[in-house]
């Protein structure tokens, strides 16, 4: 061996006990990208953990700047580690994410003992600053912190919509489809480490391929996905609802294993406000698109989410919403209350003028309504089978969930006492035998 080959594995060796915690806030895209980090650090030699308590050389906390609640998360999070780092507990710390990409040089002046700060494109810079070398070979590659048996699969990044109250355009930036190969092959990637059901993710899953070739390609990346061998379930998340691409449907409806499930944040549906919001829809298009949907796709499940308490919100568009949701008949619905963002559209032209007991009534009031709709829809399945995942054990119960429902947000299965030890990740038919607002209880 000749003295730089030497060299190089005494290097690997030093940098192999090196222990690396990654710390995901926010959403599912963010991690995404703390699993494509993993991936790269791990075949650079590194001993790599998720959110773990153990003790690591490295953190780097990979930061969530959407509304006040999370960027206050973020913030807490790193000043956790400031002290570790302050008195040498740890050797490095680096913050990269939403929140750096937005907040950078306040970061660096305010939380200084921070070894470096990244924003939400420069991975390849923070792998080099960590000591490793880039892989480009590893690109779609990732380690998965989720349990084995599903995965997200980001299609682009930024968004092209200019909704009043969103930070996302300002963080990151125009809308960017990944090209339908390159997806496929992260799929199959996916798929062969055990994968069986993938979550399409995305800021705007309508306006896919639309920067990239010029027209939607929404429904010719699913038909697409939905042809790899071993692929169980595909699931579509956030799909805008102006200017929805209806041959997506038809791909739903001709395809199997793509879940009929679709989630379509509306935010609100007074004309009013959606015309405040920027959301280039009105009420009349929202209440003809879930009638499409309800005629297309008889029990598909549709989740939403809605914003209450945004500037000018009257009590008589709050009325107009409850009526919407009591005729929508959401299968899983949330709601948040509007949060003021620095530089947004809502922040320069509109007062955050109503007061936060009444943003968080509003709210109470739809989750109520909402809760006895869920009861209703969830009872309505008791005596029926369904095909359900098993995701985790707890104690001597099993939890699974149907293809009516994503991981982490929507309702679960809960299986007792069953009769033989079931299989994580695997799908089993379940009869409903009980039910209450949020979930479904089963046998096998």
């Amino acid at each position: 061996m000749d003295g730089s080959s030497r060299f190089y594995c005494i290097y690997m060796k030093t940098k192999s006990a090196k222990k690396v915690n990654i710390i995901t806030l926010g959403c599912s895209k963010n991690l995404v990208d703390s699993e494509s980090l993993m991936k790269q650090l791990e075949s650079n030699g590194f001993k790599v953990v998720h959110d773990s308590n153990e003790h690591s050389e490295i953190v780097v906390i990979n930061t969530c700047g959407f509304i006040n609640d999370a960027k206050q998360e973020s913030i807490e999070t790193i000043l956790q580690f400031e002290g570790l780092r302050n008195t040498n507990k740890i050797e490095k710390l680096f913050v990269f994410g939403c929140l750096s990409e937005r907040y950078k040089s306040e970061l660096e002046q305010e939380i200084s003992v921070v070894d470096k700060y990244f924003g939400v494109y420069n991975l390849k810079e923070l792998v080099e600053s960590i000591g490793a070398h880039y892989k480009e070979e590893l690109v779609g590659e990732r380690l998965l912190t989720t349990p084995k048996h599903y995965a997200y699969l980001k299609i682009s990044e930024g968004c092209d919509r200019t909704c009043s109250f969103c930070a996302i355009p300002l963080i990151k930036g125009q809308h960017r489809s990944r090209p339908i190969a390159e997806l496929i092959k992260e799929a199959e990637f996916l798929i062969d480490q055990g994968v069986k059901e993938i979550i399409l993710i995305a800021q705007d899953l309508s306006y896919y391929g639309i920067d990239l070739y010029k027209e939607p390609k929404l429904a010719e990346l699913i038909d697409k996905l939905s042809d790899i061998k071993g692929l169980k379930w595909l699931r579509l998340h956030y799909t805008f609802p102006a200017k929805f691409p209806y041959d997506v449907i038809e791909v739903m409806k001709s395809k199997a294993n793509i879940c009929n499930y679709l989630d379509v944040p509306v935010q609100h549906i007074s004309n009013k406000l959606l015309k405040n919001m920027r959301r280039g829809i009105t009420k009349e298009q929202t209440y003809e698109l879930i009638r499409y949907f309800r005629k297309e796709i008889p029990g598909m499940a549709l989740r939403t989410t809605l914003l209450v308490g945004h500037p000018g919100e009257t009590d008589e568009d709050f009325g107009e919403l409850v009526e919407f949701v009591k005729f929508a008949q959401f299968e899983r619905l949330g709601v948040f209350t509007y949060s003021e963002e620095e530089n947004t559209y809502s922040a320069k032209n509109y007062k955050d003028d109503i007061p936060f007991s009444i943003k968080q009534s509003r709210m109470d009031e739809i989750m109520d309504i909402q809760r006895e709709i869920s009861n209703e829809l969830n009872k309505k399945r008791i005596g029926q089978d369904f095909k359900v995942v098993i995701d985790r054990k707890e104690g001597d119960y099993y939890i699974g969930r149907t293809e009516y429902d994503s991981p982490d947000v929507d309702n679960e299965v809960i299986i007792k006492n069953p009769t033989k030890q079931l299989r994580i990740g695997s799908f089993y038919k379940v009869k409903i035998t009980g039910a209450d607002d949020f979930d479904l209880v089963g046998k096998i």
